[in-house]
Parts: C-alpha cells; structure tokens; sequence
C-alpha cells in the first residue's frame, strides 16, 4: 500500500496523499492520487465514528467526499476498485488516532 504522509506537526489541517492502484476517469482527466485531509468534528456529522473505526464501506465512502482533494464524487467512490477503497479507508482511520499512536504506527511501517 503506497501512502505518503505530508504532516503538520499536530495540526488539524494534516495531509495525507494516497496512490490509487486503478486510477480514477474524469473526463479527459486521469486522477492517479488523492489527497485526504484530516477531517474536522463537522466532516463527521451524521456518522457513526465506530463505524468509520471499523472501516464500514458505507461510512468510509460518506466521509470520503468531505475530506478529499480533488474532491470525489460519489458516482466516482461507488466506482472505486476494492483495493484503492481499503487504502483510503485505512488512511482515514489512521489519522483519527491520537499522534502519538499515529507516530507508531509509522514506526511499525503499518500506515
């Protein structure tokens, strides 16, 4: 799973740049990564925050939009290979995790 992280240091404002396996069409364009913010208490509304712990497609895929630049349509997320879905999904529950925890698991090379 390919994934970089561009962080600032304990801010909210975090980034994380995620390579799709299959890139995304739009129109004439190819969108081959995808960057995810960490999301605010309001990209949350209306979202079980155990259902996104346990990486439920459903939530991951209501989150997503929210959070991502370029900004991704739901008709693109429905079309998202299984793969590229799971790499955003762990991403997002990555940068939920206190900094700590997130330091640790970049240590462990698990992000």
């Amino acid at each position: 799973m390919t994934a970089t992280t561009n962080t600032t240091a304990g801010k909210a404002g975090s980034l994380t740049t995620v390579e799709l396996d299959h890139p995304i069409t739009r129109g004439e364009t190819e969108i081959r990564s995808v960057q995810l913010r960490k999301p605010k208490a309001g990209d949350l509304r209306g979202v079980s925050l155990s259902d996104l712990f346990d990486m439920k497609a459903d939530t991951v895929m209501a989150v997503l939009p929210r959070v991502s630049t370029p900004t991704l349509a739901p008709h693109e997320i429905n079309q998202l290979e299984v793969s590229d879905l799971f790499k955003f999904s762990v991403r997002l529950v990555a940068v939920l995790l206190p900094e700590q925890a997130q330091q640790e698991v970049t240590q462990l090379g698990l992000n």
